[in-house]
């Protein structure tokens, strides 16, 4: 059967590479982001994010394999107004309003959403008037969200969209980004927040050294880094044997007390059990944090 332009998936990277002198920033990268998904882009500063979204949106091409957008290349879904983006760079237009930037904008599209239904979006509306070098950081990164929306996208592309903002902010940009993904578009952001992609995306793509160390659900990759801790006091006992006892995957020693990672707490537990080691006995989930910590950092074995 022959692959239909609609069956695309929005975003394609085919074993996209792109290097800066002796650095590969991406290395070798394959992802396929599936149309109607919200898609969290997780990684420590110099893990490639910020490059593998300058390959998406075409500002620069991989030095092997390819990016696709909606089965051709970034730079003409672009010009069509089928993707918008929203970067971490940007300065206030000085004496222009929100309106009008953001109709300015609307107007370099050839199918541009509404400029009231972008306000509304993002949350503007009744902030028309004001001009951009007048408002607040936090109405200053919703005109930013109302610019990426003015194309009327199908996919949106968001770096690091709530750096610097407030708590109140923060959650007032989240519940406008909710609204554009409910219509059935594409979302990709990147944020050093994980509790945000932890609410807000429907999967995780965990960067590291330019390669994808782990893709699934919060819960998946939560389960896939070791599933549950075990923390117990060792009392003076020592740590010598603890990563080998069932289920344990790796070992972090505080203090006097031991946090051990498990795929299987309660084989963990009975092992201890057995060795007189439950003092102060404590088993929690682990959170995206912890498993984003063991996904993204040197591995050591005790």
């Amino acid at each position: 059967m022959t692959t239909t332009i609609a069956s695309e998936p929005a975003v394609r990277f085919s074993g996209a590479v792109k290097a800066f002198g002796g650095v590969r920033a991406v290395d070798g990268i394959d992802l396929e982001i599936r149309r109607g998904e919200a898609v969290a882009l997780l990684g420590r500063n110099g893990a490639g994010k910020s490059t593998a979204i300058g390959l998406l949106l075409g500002l620069d091409a991989p030095d092997a394999g390819e990016v696709r957008l909606f089965g051709g290349p970034p730079e003409r879904a672009v010009r069509q107004g089928r993707v918008g983006a929203m970067l971490q760079d940007g300065r206030p237009v000085p004496r222009v309003t929100v309106r009008e930037l953001v109709t300015f904008v609307a107007r370099t599209y050839p199918a541009p959403m509404p400029v009231d239904e972008a306000l509304e979006l993002a949350g503007l509306t009744g902030l028309g008037r004001r001009r951009i070098d007048r408002i607040s950081g936090g109405q200053a990164q919703r005109v930013r969200f109302a610019v990426a929306l003015a194309g009327n996208p199908e996919l949106l592309v968001l770096d690091e969209p709530t750096a610097a903002l407030d708590v109140e902010a923060r959650r007032a940009f989240w519940d406008s980004m909710r609204g554009y993904a409910r219509r059935g578009n594409t979302v990709l952001f990147s944020t050093h927040y994980l509790e945000e992609a932890d609410e807000n995306a429907d999967r995780i793509v965990v960067i590291d050294r330019g390669r994808i160390a782990a893709d699934g659900s919060g819960e998946r990759i939560k389960s896939a880094a070791g599933g549950n801790l075990v923390s117990v006091d060792l009392a003076g006992t020592g740590s010598v044997g603890l990563r080998l006892l069932p289920g344990v995957t790796s070992v972090e020693i505080r203090g006097d007390r031991a946090r051990l990672r498990t795929s299987d707490s309660d084989a963990t537990v009975i092992a201890l059990a057995e060795r007189g080691a439950v003092r102060g006995l404590e088993v929690t989930a682990a959170s995206l944090e912890d498993a984003f910590l063991t996904l993204t950092r040197t591995k050591e074995t005790i």
